[in-house]
C-alpha cells in the first residue's frame, strides 16, 4: 500500500500540474557543479579568506605581511589561471547553488571580465609589496591589510557577477573596504576627503539601486544575460531610455566623468600614497566597467541614441582633466587630474554609433583587412581601444601614485615648489617615473600609445573627427602637465630651505629612507607592463578586440549562461 506522501505526489503529479520535485528537478543543473567552475569565484574567495584570517590576527601585526603578500600572489595567480580558461574556452558561468539561471545567481566571466580582474590582481600584488615598506605599525593595527583585502574583493566580485543586483552589491562591498582604507589615520584632511566621497558614491550606489528595481520591474529579471536578451525584444517605449540615463549618471558619477567629478580631486590625495593608487587604478575603472558592461551589452540601442551626450561628457572630462592637471602645484592632486582625464578618453570608445548590418570583426577591421569597416566595426575598434587604454590606465596611474609617494617620501613634501634634485638623488626612481609619465601622455613606445591610435582611428572612421581631436588635445595638454611635473620635481636643483614653503610631515607618515625591495621592485613590475604592452602590443590587442567583440555581440555570453554553465 502506498504511503500518504507517495499518493499525494502521485496525485500532484497526475493532475493539472507538475510536482514540486519536478519543477525543482526542472530549475536545477543536471550533475551540480564541476570542480573547475569554482575557479571564476576563487578570486572573490581568496580576498574574503584572507582578510578574515588578518582581521583575527589584528594584534598579531609583525605576521601581517607574511599573510598578504602571498595572499595577493594566490590572488594573481588565480586570476591569470581564470584568464587563460577563458582565452581557450570562452566566457565561463557559475550558477550558485546549482540553480539555473536565470533563478541562481551567476558568476559569469568573459574576456572583458578575464581582462579587468588580472590587471586588478595585478596592481593589487604590486600595491601589498609597496604597503609593506610604507605602511606603519598603526596604520597596520587600523587593518590596513584586511581593509585592502576587502576593498578587492569588492572588485573582482564587480568584476566577475553576471548579476546586476549583486554587481550593486559588490560596489558596496568595495566602498566599505575603501571608506576604512580612505580615513586610515583619522586626521582632519582625510575626514574632509571621506565626507565628500562617501556622500557622492553613496548618491550614486542609491541611484545605481533605484534604476536596478526599475529595470527589474520591466524585465522581471536581474541576470545580465537574461536581461540582454528580453530588452532587445522589447519596445522602444522611452522606459528603456531612462533606465540608461539613470545608469549613465550613476556610473558615469562613480567614474568621475564631467561634470559629476569634483569628488576626485576633493579627496584622492587625502589617504596614504599607496591607497590613492589603489583608488586611482581601480575604483574609477570599476564605474568605467559597469558602463560598457549595462549600456553596451544590455542596452546598445539606448547607448546609441546617447552615444552623442556620451562623447561630449568624454571630451569635456578629457579637456578638464588635462588643464586641471596644468593648475596644480601638488604632486599628487596633478595625478588626480590625470585621472579624470583617462576616464575621458576611455569613455570616448563608447560614443561611437553603430550603424544598421553586421558586426565586422575588429580584429580584421583594425588591421584593415576588412571591408566596409564602419558603424558596428568602428564600435567594435573604438572599444577595443576603451578597453585597452583602461587596462593600460589601472597600471600605469597605478605605479604614478607609488612613484609618487616614494619621491614624496624622500623630499619630505609633495609640493612640486618645494621638490627637486630628485633626478641625482634618485635616478632610477627618475627613470621610472620618466617611463610611466611617457604612457600616461600616450607617447611611443609604452603602453598608452596604441589605445589612443584605435580610439582616434574608431573615431575618425565613425565620422567623429571633432572628438578624434579632442584625444589628441588631451594627449598633448597632458604631454605639458607630465613634463611641467617631472622638470619640477626631478630636473632642477631642489630650492633652498628658505625659497620653499615648509610642508607638515604627518605622525603616521613612515619615517626614514625606502627600501628599495618594497619600493622599486613593485615600480619594476609595472613598469614591464607598460612596456611590454607599448613594444609588443599584439598580444593585448588580440584579447581585447575579442572582448569588445564579445560586449557588441554578446551570444556567446548568453550562451554560457543558459547552456547550462561553464
Amino acid at each position: 500500500m502506498a504511503s500518504s506522501s507517495e499518493t499525494t505526489e502521485g496525485a500532484t503529479s497526475h493532475g493539472s500540474g507538475p510536482s514540486l520535485a519536478e519543477l525543482k528537478a526542472e530549475a536545477m543543473l543536471p550533475g551540480g557543479l564541476h570542480a573547475s567552475d569554482y575557479l571564476i569565484v576563487m578570486p572573490v574567495a581568496i580576498c574574503l579568506l584572507f582578510g578574515a584570517v588578518l582581521l583575527m590576527l589584528r594584534k598579531r601585526i609583525d605576521w601581517h605581511p607574511f599573510f598578504a603578500i602571498p595572499g595577493f600572489l594566490a590572488l594573481f595567480v588565480v586570476d591569470v589561471l581564470l584568464l587563460l580558461k577563458v582565452a581557450a574556452e570562452g566566457p565561463q558561468t557559475m550558477m550558485m547553488g546549482s540553480w539555473k539561471a536565470p533563478f541562481g545567481i551567476a558568476f559569469t566571466v568573459d574576456m572583458m571580465g578575464a581582462l579587468f580582474v588580472t590587471v586588478a590582481g595585478f596592481v593589487g600584488l604590486a600595491s601589498a609589496i609597496y604597503a609593506v615598506g610604507s605602511i606603519n605599525r598603526t596604520e597596520r593595527r587600523y587593518g590596513f591589510f584586511p581593509f585592502l583585502f576587502l576593498m578587492m574583493g569588492g572588485v573582482s566580485g564587480a568584476f566577475l557577477t553576471g548579476d546586476l543586483f549583486n554587481l550593486y552589491v559588490w560596489f558596496e562591498v568595495l566602498l566599505i573596504g575603501s571608506f576604512g582604507l580612505l580615513i586610515l589615520g583619522s586626521e582632519h584632511e582625510q575626514l574632509d576627503g571621506a565626507t565628500k566621497y562617501c556622500f557622492l558614491n553613496l548618491v550614486a550606489t542609491t541611484l545605481f539601486l533605484i534604476t536596478t528595481g526599475y529595470l527589474y520591474g520591466l524585465t522581471g529579471t536581474l541576470n545580465m544575460a537574461d536581461i540582454a536578451e528580453k530588452a532587445g525584444q522589447m519596445e522602444n517605449d522611452g522606459a528603456l531610455f531612462t533606465i540608461a540615463v539613470l545608469f549613465l549618471v550613476a556610473f558615469g558619477m562613480k567614474a568621475a566623468a564631467f561634470p559629476l567629478n569634483f569628488w576626485l580631486p576633493a579627496s584622492y590625495h587625502t589617504p596614504r600614497f599607496v591607497v590613492s593608487a589603489l583608488f586611482a587604478g581601480l575604483l574609477t575603472k570599476v564605474g568605467v566597467y559597469a558602463l560598457i558592461r549595462v549600456l553596451m551589452m544590455l542596452l546598445p540601442p539606448e547607448r546609441a541614441e546617447l552615444a552623442t551626450l556620451i562623447g561630449w561628457v568624454a571630451a569635456l572630462t578629457m579637456l578638464v582633466g588635462a588643464l586641471g592637471a596644468l593648475a596644480q602645484s601638488d604632486l599628487r592632486r596633478l595625478l588626480n587630474y590625470l585621472v579624470i582625464s583617462g576616464i575621458g578618453i576611455i569613455m570616448a570608445g563608447l560614443a561611437l554609433p553603430a550603424a544598421d548590418g553586421g558586426l565586422v570583426d575588429a580584429a580584421a577591421a583594425a588591421s584593415g583587412q576588412a571591408t566596409g569597416a564602419t558603424g558596428s566595426a568602428m564600435l567594435a575598434v573604438g572599444l577595443s581601444g576603451s578597453i585597452f587604454y583602461a587596462l593600460h590606465s589601472i597600471v600605469v596611474m597605478t605605479a604614478l601614485y607609488l612613484a609618487a609617494g616614494m619621491a614624496a617620501r624622500v623630499a619630505g613634501t609633495s609640493s612640486l615648489r618645494s621638490m627637486g634634485g630628485l633626478w641625482r638623488e634618485r635616478p632610477g626612481l627618475a627613470a621610472l617615473m620618466l617611463i610611466f609619465l611617457f604612457a600616461v601622455s600616450g607617447l611611443p613606445p609604452f603602453s598608452g600609445f596604441w589605445p589612443k591610435v584605435a580610439l582616434v582611428r574608431g573615431t575618425i572612421g565613425a565620422d567623429l573627427p571633432w572628438l578624434a581631436a579632442m584625444i589628441l588635445l588631451s594627449g598633448f595638454l597632458t604631454t605639458i602637465a607630465s613634463a611641467r611635473l617631472f622638470a619640477l620635481a626631478f630636473w632642477r636643483n631642489r630650492p633652498a630651505p628658505g625659497e620653499a614653503p615648509p610642508q607638515m610631515r604627518s605622525e603616521f607618515m613612515a619615517e626614514g629612507e625606502p627600501s628599495p625591495a618594497f619600493s622599486l621592485l613593485p615600480l619594476l613590475i609595472l613598469a614591464v607592463f607598460v612596456v611590454a604592452a607599448g613594444v609588443t602590443p599584439q598580444w593585448l590587442l588580440a584579447w581585447t578586440d575579442v572582448a569588445a567583440s564579445g560586449v557588441v555581440d554578446p551570444a556567446s555570453y548568453v550562451e554560457s549562461v543558459f547552456g547550462g554553465g561553464s
